[in-house]
């Protein structure tokens, strides 16, 4: 008897491989070296991935210059620049294509290798991939929500027409399979599908353009804004375009400057910051998301600036200093006198532990002739609920007209000494009252719960404080800690070092008086301006004696620095020309093939300061891929067009292994092609889109990007992935005189089930937008229902893929 010894098991599943004779491999072995194989290729899909979204950025993103009348130009008009792409368009094809490339690709490369005969594994791809990305993605976007926030779809319309047709194209999928010419492709089916993908594009860019309704009036404000809900800075261009997506203007810069003039920071710190809040307040389309989310998981170069430490801090400082009441107009609030503003009418308020309790105002301006409600939460600092105060945790109701509102905290006296201690109170605003309300910039208050007895500790804020020339008059904080009873005094002095006092400063001492209950007071130094350039100049200023009993404490001595106009002007304009190289870096498309090869070479891009652990293991597993893909020319050459055709070229070889690699695995260890799809597959060319939502959904204002287009990219897979190479295989077929034939079985059972939890799913996603206990919102609201909504998308997926696997064993019965 002979044994052929190319004739072992599985060993014609696939088009390429196996590239070597694998008869003596023992079946555990060949299954380890391809589920490893697959995982790897995983990675190489999602970097050229990377590239290829890259080469569509650039793509859909030329402008072109349009004449717009303006009667206050010479010449009678000004010139607009534009994006040529619509954005709906450029994300329901070119942007589609790029995250759904692999599937696609796979699906019309399983059809042409199979002799134009039709394979599970690239339609099951596709419709699983589908189900993944609809109702895994959508529960893990409302689960990243902080609670309490609430984020909805703004172009509903657009998501309509998506969400139709997604549903619509698996209906049509199940009709032509199942009903009109059962196991069989006609031509004209296939062509239909395929046609559908346009009749899609045109009736979404309708309903984006709004040509059948009423233009939309954007309320958005266009001050400088900062946005704490979510608790980072977001701000916003004003009139005078104070904030540019590609380069740093010095207004700013000069303003994060004068709010940290008391921290110590070098200039590529606060470059490093500036680049960061520019970037934070660009809106970011799906394949920015997309691309970023790869390289976060292939250790490569971020698209966001990375925060050192010390930059952390500084940001926390920003964050804390407009909670407190800062000067700085970053805060735009009510829209148009619209909405009630509703704020703390004192950022802090000291009381005494005997006191037994504290009484905090909180006011409403704005509107006053609608009923608003919202919610007084106190946090923990270093005073502690119940051994310091009792929580407070209630709802409060603004009745129309009312503009004040007093609330008491209880203070637990516990006959103990302690230094002062502090807590905080914060407002927030009930979701279903958003539209009609908002919270002002004294959203938190501090309370001082101070000692009873001890007149107290006074010393300086800071070590060293920072001053222009052109202030006119320094206030140099004093503080009193420890306790606040009874009028003290406290004598203070200066010492010259470099700044000679008489020349450049006047007031060289005095006494500070503190009444009873007082806990902070300022020194007034009248700085004078010669208007001539000079280095920076100090002095010191000394607290020398103080009297009712009050200790001096640790910061007895601080030094002032008197900054130079002209300096000021020369390090606000360094710390400019570093913003702009941050961001620059920040670019996705690199000019060189020198500069992809620096950064396919360079954990995190060479921005070592910042790289992870895991940026150095996932460089090191990923590093031939990048050096490999490296050679695809950059997305600046020809508008992208080179990049786009190279990388979908290799796109298409690599998805060509994939499937053998699927394939042959799942022969291997007894899965079915049509399982392995929903599975492995699915989820291998799918998570780079999970991420990418994620972080949409945490970083955008709005749910578009996160899930808005994934019903658009779900319609897409089917009426390309399947549309194309089924029509290509009807040509084949029908030439020859005979139809194409597509087995239902598995297949079909998948889109009938699909169709029906794609129902589930968007009526809930529409039930969340119409209730106000979801927060009227896709995604986020408060925390029990936004758990229940996650835990449901996700189980109606769980649902799907059990289901199909139990169907393709045949253990339930198909249609």
């Amino acid at each position: 008897m002979s044994c052929d010894i190319n004739d072992y098991k599985c060993s014609d599943k696939g088009l390429i491989l196996p590239l070597t004779n694998e008869y003596t491999w023992s079946i555990g072995f060949r299954a380890f070296i391809y589920i490893v194989g697959l995982l790897y290729s995983f990675m190489g899909v999602s970097i050229i991935a990377d590239i290829f979204m890259q080469a569509i950025e650039t793509i859909t993103s030329r402008t072109t210059k349009i004449k717009m009348p303006d009667p206050s130009n010479e010449t009678g008009y000004s010139e607009v620049e534009v994006k040529t792409w619509n954005g709906t368009v450029s994300n329901l094809t070119l942007m589609a294509l790029g995250s759904s490339a692999p599937e696609i690709l796979l699906s019309i490369i399983e059809i042409v290798g199979n002799g134009f005969k039709s394979g599970a594994l690239g339609p099951s791809t596709i419709v699983g991939s589908a189900a993944f990305n609809l109702m895994c993605i959508t529960g893990v976007c409302v689960f990243s929500i902080p609670d309490g926030v609430a984020k909805r779809i703004k172009h509903v319309k657009v998501f309509a027409v998506t969400s139709i047709f997604s549903v619509f194209a698996y209906v049509w999928l199940a009709i032509i399979l199942m009903v009109i010419t059962p196991d069989f492709i006609d031509l004209w089916e296939s062509i239909v599908t395929l046609l559908l993908f346009p009749i899609m594009v045109i009736l979404a860019y309708i309903a984006d353009k709004d040509y059948c309704g009423k233009k939309p009036i954007d309320d958005e404000s266009k001050l400088l804004e900062m946005d704490f809900s979510e608790g980072r800075i977001r701000l916003k261009s004003d009139e005078e375009n104070l904030l540019n997506g590609d380069h740093a203007d010095k207004h700013v810069i000069v303003e994060i400057l004068r709010r940290l003039k008391r921290e110590e920071a070098s200039p590529e710190e606060m470059a490093r910051l500036t680049a960061h809040l520019m970037e934070q307040n660009q809106s970011h389309g799906r394949g920015w998301y997309r691309i970023n989310a790869i390289r976060n998981l292939s250790g490569g170069t971020k698209l966001t600036t990375p925060m050192t430490d010390r930059t952390s801090e500084l940001l926390e400082t920003l964050l804390i200093e407009d909670q407190m009441g800062s000067s700085a107009s970053f805060t735009s609030l009510s829209d148009g006198g619209s909405k009630a503003i509703i704020e703390f009418a004192a950022p802090s308020t000291a009381v005494f532990e005997k006191d037994g309790h504290a009484r905090i105002t909180v006011m409403r301006h704005g509107n006053l002739k609608r009923r608003v409600l919202f919610r007084v939460e106190t946090i923990d600092g270093t005073a502690v609920e119940g051994e310091d105060y009792i929580s407070y945790k209630e709802t409060i109701v603004f009745e129309p007209n009312e503009t004040e509102k007093h609330i008491d905290i209880q203070i637990i006296d516990d006959n103990i000494w302690e230094p002062d201690e502090v807590f905080f109170g914060r407002i927030t605003i009930e979701s279903e009252q958003q539209s009609i309300a908002v919270v002002g910039r004294r959203a938190i208050t501090q309370i001082v719960i101070l000692n009873d007895d001890d007149p107290g500790v006074l010393e300086f804020e800071h070590p060293s404080f920072l001053f222009k020339e052109s202030v006119g008059t320094a206030l140099v904080p004093v503080t009193r800690i420890d306790g606040a009873d009874g009028k003290i005094t406290v004598n203070w002095k200066t010492k010259d070092m470099t700044a000679i006092h008489g020349r450049d400063y006047d007031n060289s001492e005095g006494t500070l008086t503190f009444d009873h209950g007082e806990r902070a007071k300022f020194i007034e130094i009248k700085i004078n301006d010669d208007k001539e350039f000079e280095k920076d100049e100090n002095f010191e200023i000394n607290l020398i004696e103080a009297t009712g009993g009050a200790k001096l404490g640790k910061l007895k001595r601080t030094v002032v620095t008197i900054v130079n106009d002209d300096e000021f002007s020369g390090l606000v304009s360094r710390i400019t020309s570093l913003t702009n190289a941050n961001l620059d870096s920040l670019r996705l498309q690199k000019q060189t093939w020198g500069q992809q090869f620096v950064e396919a070479m360079n954990v995190n891009g060479g921005d070592l300061e910042t790289a992870t652990t895991f940026d150095y293991v996932m460089h090191f597993l990923t590093f031939g891929w990048k050096l490999i893909f490296a050679c695809v020319p950059p997305a600046t050459i020809w508008g992208g067009w080179f990049c786009f055709c190279v990388a979908l070229i290799m796109i298409g070889i690599l998805t060509a292994f994939i499937g053998d690699l699927a394939a042959i695995f799942g022969c291997l260890i007894g899965l079915d092609d049509s399982v392995v799809a929903i599975t492995f597959v699915a989820l291998g060319t799918s998570l780079p889109d999970l991420f990418a939502s994620r972080t949409a959904a945490l970083n955008e204002k709005y749910a578009d990007t996160a899930i808005g287009n994934v019903t658009g990219s779900n319609g897409v897979n089917v009426f390309l992935g399947l549309g194309l190479p089924w029509t290509m295989a009807a040509i084949y077929w029908s030439s020859k005189g005979t139809t194409f034939e597509v087995p239902a079985g598995s297949l079909g059972f998948s889109v009938v089930v699909f169709t029906i939890c794609s129902l589930l799913t968007i009526m809930f996603i529409i039930l969340r937008r119409n209730l106000s206990v979801f927060g009227s919102a896709e995604l986020g609201g408060p925390k029990v229902p936004k758990i229940i909504s996650g835990t449901y998308f996700i189980v109606v997926w769980i649902l799907y893929v059990l289901l199909v696997s139990l169907n393709v064993y045949e253990y339930i019965p198909g249609f």
